[in-house]
């Protein structure tokens, strides 16, 4: 989202990413706001209008100063656009890329602006731009036009390694797709078994459905593969951008999805006759990768030292077992020239790893140079090639050894925590507990100042409706058609079953089931309605005050909070310096596309009462009506920080009511996420957006760390 305007104090999370020490920070006004906290959006309209002579409601000095703020941008936005569009020349460098972007399906498909979260049709079908499409909402690099600027965007071509997240999501939103997919197909065959049984007469010939019963991972790669959407279609040799070495990947299909190794199946990745033309100073063909997974029984891993088993000749059942003589061509072959031509050939290790749905999590290692291979007798007395590799000096110490690898090891225990200062902050509120850690101060102290509240609390002034019409399914929503929770959600359902529930792809409102609807708490549609179900733990940091990380691996699309607090009317919060925890709840502001926003997915309805074009509030286009204040009353995601490149991402649900206004506030996860890597999500500040209660624009350094960091929170 591209934030034109904002006043100083609105916020989320327990700390901001300031110079100042922890000591001054409270004193400070925390302007921290992602998408939906605290965004306020300049109205795009025309010229201001003068307030209507009619009585309206009492206005604090926060709205007054945001309002004047987002006047001055407009005029400066306005002057800079007419210059902008006087000179055809420019105009001429504007539309170019814009056209090229639409027309281009290759990997460098589009260059894009930075700091926009990036919406993402419904549709798996087609990706935007026909190319890799956000299926989180992220901090993906589109285009944006800084408050500095107000006119065109500068175009900042993305990074390598902005380009091989973006298409990992792309790739887990293909993949969550086909998963529903099968969800549903196993669920219609269940029912028509039960039907056979129970009817007399003869059962009618089983459909063929082998096409159906593909992975969902591997139909996830067939549909980026037609879609020209992998990243690196072209093998390389030595490294890949943007994949440094301890990177995890969780399935064969991942490496697939950004050009890593071209195989899902395939120990050995090489190059063919075919690239003889690129490379016409090698003799092919010549391996680029192999994977380590333990399926051959004659090999030997030592780390730096690898003595690899060619392909070929084993029992394809799994049992590990060879069954006939390995010959030298295709890969055994590739390997072979790799040593006669000194060609580094990159190292994939795997492991056991219960997260990961194939069973296996892959890292990336390094390269190695091939500097031997012969024949022998194997273990099962078949003829095997045998290829010592040897990794390259100077490159990152391997971390395939270290237990959860980059991120350190994960307690088992509360004794086991170090620099613990509270056992449980949510004072067994929460199924699980959730402990924080100090090992920053000294002495070391435990975060205080609030009271831990598991679920929204309605503050004065502020009235719920209604609780809206329920489905009619019974115990669980099976069939989308006739669910009027799926219908809400453009005739489907945003979860699948898997891992607990998960959703699909980021939405601009997420209808769920609720209080009156029939099916029961276990119904996939009331996924984020079941809690906190990983291990949480609340930790101090150097710069950026208190922070969030899992003890778990968290997938993607799985929900990890909801920010809570006390649920308020905006315009009532007068307190413009002391509150650093407020979330505005701008729903609305996101589907009408104020402030340069844009829509998500474009296929869900709104009920008849909250259709946005029969919402005439002129206050609602540039601030949201309520918001979620967790300053003295929040849970957990008030301590999740910022991050230019975050994990997680920001959806609107509606389960009780139907009310776009007062909609639930939740945090998903946006990739997946291995165990202690911190939780973070984008604020969602333009530049120069931020205004005190002086009418000066006010400034912030971020300290993410970030590879894309964009150096100022604001």
């Amino acid at each position: 989202m591209v934030v034109k305007s904002r006043v100083l104090r609105s916020a989320t999370n327990g700390e901001l990413h300031s110079s100042v020490t922890p000591e001054e920070k409270p004193k400070r006004a925390k302007v921290a706001t992602r998408g939906r906290k605290n965004v306020k959006a300049a109205a795009v309209k025309g010229d201001a209008e003068e307030p209507s002579p009619s009585p309206q409601r009492r206005t604090s000095a926060r709205i007054q100063i945001k309002q004047l703020a987002d006047k001055e941008l407009l005029v400066r936005q306005r002057v800079e656009i007419l210059d902008e569009t006087d000179s055809p020349s420019k105009r001429k460098k504007k539309n170019g890329p814009v056209r090229s972007k639409r027309n281009t399906k290759s990997k460098d498909k589009a260059v894009e602006d930075k700091a926009v979260a990036v919406p993402v049709s419904n549709d798996v079908t087609k990706s935007k731009d026909g190319g890799a499409s956000e299926p989180m909402e992220v901090c993906a690099l589109e285009k944006s036009t800084t408050a500095d600027e107000g006119g065109p965007a500068n175009v900042v071509e993305k990074s390598d390694h902005a380009k091989v997240k973006e298409t990992l999501r792309l790739f887990n939103k293909y993949y969550l797709h086909f998963v529903q997919e099968e969800e549903q197909r196993c669920k219609k065959a269940e029912v028509a078994q039960k039907v056979s049984k129970g009817s007399k007469s003869k059962a009618a010939p089983e459909e063929d459905t082998k096409s159906k019963r593909k992975r969902p991972d591997l139909k996830a790669i067939t549909k980026m593969m037609e879609a020209n959407e992998i990243l690196n279609p072209e093998k390389r040799i030595g490294d890949i951008p943007g994949i440094s070495i301890g990177h995890r990947f969780y399935s064969r299909a991942e490496m697939v999805a950004v050009g890593f190794h071209s195989h899902w199946l395939n120990g050995i990745d090489y190059m063919g006759m075919s690239y003889s033309k690129m490379y016409s100073n090698y003799s092919f063909p010549v391996a680029v990768s192999i994977v380590l997974s333990g399926m051959y029984e004659d090999d030997l891993d030592n780390a730096e030292d690898v003595v690899y088993t060619g392909q070929g000749g084993q029992d394809l059942t799994g049992n590990k077992r060879q069954i006939r003589d390995q010959v030298m061509e295709r890969g055994n072959l590739a390997l072979k020239n790799c040593i006669e031509q000194a060609v580094p050939v990159r190292v994939l290790r795997g492991h056991e790893s219960a997260s990961s749905y194939c069973g296996k999590l892959y890292t990336y290692d390094g390269l190695y140079k091939v500097i031997q291979y012969w024949a022998e007798k194997g273990i099962s007395g078949f003829t095997v090639f045998k290829f010592r590799l040897r990794r390259i000096e100077g490159q990152s110490l391997l971390t395939t050894n270290q237990v959860q690898f980059v991120y350190g090891r994960v307690p088992k225990s509360v004794s086991e925590i170090r620099g613990l200062v509270c056992e449980d902050i949510t004072g067994s509120q929460e199924d699980i507990p959730i402990p924080a850690t100090n090992l920053v101060d000294d002495p070391p102290v435990a975060p205080t100042g609030f009271t831990y509240c598991k679920s929204i609390k309605v503050g004065h002034g502020v009235k719920l409706p209604s609780n809206a019409n329920g489905c009619d399914c019974s115990g669980s929503c099976i069939s989308s058609r006739t669910c009027s929770c799926a219908k809400l959600n453009g005739l489907d359902f945003p979860y699948v079953h898997r891992d607990g529930g998960r959703l699909i792809e980021a939405k601009d409102v997420v209808y769920e089931c609720g209080p009156n609807c029939g099916c029961g708490p276990g119904c996939v549609n009331r996924t984020s309605q079941r809690g906190i179900k990983y291990r949480l733990e609340v930790f101090r940091t150097p710069k950026k005050g208190w922070a969030v990380r899992s003890w778990d691996f968290i997938p993607s699309g799985a929900p990890v909070c909801e920010y809570t607090g006390i649920l308020s009317r905006t315009d009532d919060l007068d307190h413009v310096s002391e509150n650093n925890y407020i979330f505005d709840i701008d729903c609305l502001q996101t589907i009408r596309g104020f402030g340069g926003r844009m829509r998500r997915s474009r296929d869900a309805s709104l009920p008849a009462n909250n259709s946005v074009d029969g919402i005439d509030d002129q206050r609602s286009e540039s601030v949201p009506e309520f918001c979620v204040d967790a300053c003295s009353t929040g849970n957990i995601a008030r301590f999740i920080n910022h991050s230019c490149e975050p994990n997680l991402f920001v959806q609107c649900v509606l389960s009780s009511h139907h009310d776009i206004k007062l909609a639930r506030v939740v945090l998903f996860a946006a990739e997946n996420i291995p165990p202690l890597q911190e939780l973070t999500y984008d604020y969602g500040y333009a530049l120069d957006s931020v205004y005190g209660s002086d009418g000066k624009i006010k400034q912030m350094p971020c300290f993410c760390g970030a590879t894309e960091c964009r150096k100022r929170l604001f």
